[in-house]
């Protein structure tokens, strides 16, 4: 009996795909898709959300989120597979126009809302592979969400976080139908050059958020975490914001600059910042720089994410550090002009702009020979497989000679233990990071993570139908 006749069920999920015909890294043998005279359908979805609290206000971006809603989504196959696929919204870092004109479970009840009519959409239609069912539905899913958060110029990233829930159930029922349950076999041949590594450890990164302690981040690096996230761009005016920024900078740089790592060339630990679009002119950046200098924290920056509203287009090549896009890199087009404007690396977000999209911006990078990390989004422990699943396939990081994922799900839900419960291997080894690294063996390649194992958890969000 095949394993989509044995899960009772899936998360409500609208596919969004059409990637093309299946692909194998090199040296990985899989069986060929058969071929489908008229491709799948999704006969019928469901969905159904949770509210996890976190451990405390999580600020960036000038605001400060208390819960994070996690969604799943049921699809049904026309050959009756049933497949969850999971979400995790973020308001704020999709739009923080919406979270702050709505409270932050109206903000989270809009995005929601998108998903359910992504849902709807994609009932009945046909598709081939998972990039030409998002292509086919992204332009009414955006037209709709515009029109429910009555933001005609709302970000595209919005709409994406709503669609990752459908975007995953399209993929595994994608999987389940063309066979084999395998992540590197699902993943198309026109991708598969973007992700043809297959790291054995890497990087675990923390972040380090407005109100993380200095002795917390102490205590992360005397861990063995050697690559620290660390928000800037803090709430108030442009001028408030660089001299709280240059603050704490010169606060973390002296709780842990001295400290040493054998994972990068010159033995410092490497600082990435994150900015989330919070400075609003080139000329602020650079004091923020020059501080960096001043202080001897300059030489640690490996990457400098988001700097600009992405509005601003400005050059950014000029700074003298790595720039790197994250959220106005919202589909492959934004992310070839990003590099145009001279960013040197892409934040991949397969748990935030949906795995389809991001193969199609991983394609653009490795095309223009750009490096690619995976960035978190607070996700939950299951998501945190699918972005390692990608992190662990891309070219090693300039400097570091490994991939990089960040993941701080563990730092800010209050209920983490519980959650890491819901996966289907819980105590798998690659899912705990060992003195700052995932240590991938084969077992992890072998079992794709456990991606395509069922979680009872989730199953048991959707009641068998009468």
């Amino acid at each position: 009996m095949r394993r989509r006749d044995l899960l009772r069920t899936a998360a409500h999920a609208g596919v969004l795909s059409t990637l093309g015909p299946l692909a194998t890294p090199p040296g990985v043998p899989s069986a060929p898709a058969p071929e489908r005279r008229h491709g799948l359908r999704i006969a019928d979805t469901d969905s159904n959300f949770e509210r996890e609290p976190l451990r405390r206000p999580f600020g960036f971006k000038g605001g400060y989120m208390s819960e994070i809603w996690q969604t799943a989504a049921l699809a049904v196959s026309a050959d009756g597979t049933r497949r969850i696929g999971l979400g995790t919204q973020s308001v704020l870092w999709s739009d923080a126009r919406v979270f702050a004109t709505h409270s932050e479970s109206g903000g989270n009840a809009l995005m929601y809302a998108i998903t359910e009519r992504a849902l709807a959409l994609a009932r009945d239609r046909d598709f081939t592979t998972p990039v030409a069912l998002l292509e086919g539905l992204l332009p009414e899913v955006h037209d709709y969400a515009r029109a429910v958060t009555a933001q005609p110029d709302l970000r595209m990233t919005f709409t994406l976080n709503a669609l990752v829930p459908v975007d995953n159930a399209a993929w595994l029922v994608y999987a389940t139908e063309t066979g084999p349950e395998d992540f590197d076999a699902m993943v198309p041949a026109d991708y598969r050059p973007a992700l043809a590594h297959r790291h054995h450890e890497v990087a675990a990164v923390p972040l380090m958020a407005y109100t993380i302690p200095i002795s917390e981040i102490r205590e992360a690096a005397e861990d063995g975490f050697f690559v620290m996230k660390i928000k800037i761009g803090q709430p108030g005016t442009q001028e408030e914001m660089l001299e709280k920024d240059k603050a704490r900078l010169s606060e973390i740089h002296a709780a842990i600059g001295h400290l040493e790592t054998p994972h990068t060339t010159n033995g410092r630990l490497p600082y990435y910042f994150d900015a989330n679009g919070r400075y609003e002119s080139k000329e602020s950046l650079e004091r923020l720089l020059d501080h960096a200098r001043a202080i001897g924290a300059f030489d640690q920056i490996v990457v400098l994410e988001e700097p600009f509203p992405e509005a601003l287009e400005v050059r950014v090549d000029d700074l003298g550090v790595r720039v790197a896009a994250d959220e106005s890199a919202h589909t492959d087009a934004d992310a070839t002009r990003r590099i145009e404007l001279g960013y040197r690396a892409i934040a991949l977000k397969a748990i935030a702009k949906t795995l389809s999209m991001t193969l199609k911006i991983a394609r653009v990078a490795h095309e223009a020979g750009v490096p690619c990390f995976c960035a978190d989004l607070t996700v939950n422990p299951i998501l945190v497989e699918w972005n390692k699943s990608v992190a662990a396939r891309l070219a090693p990081f300039p400097g570091l000679g490994l991939g990089l994922l960040e993941t701080n799900g563990h730092q800010n839900y209050r209920d983490w233990e519980r959650m890491r419960g819901y996966r289907p291997c819980p105590d798998a080894p690659w899912a705990t990071p060992e003195n700052g690294v995932f240590r991938l063996g084969e077992d992890f390649y072998r079992r794709s993570a456990c991606l395509f194992e069922p979680s009872a958890h989730y199953e048991a969000m959707f009641a068998p139908r009468e």
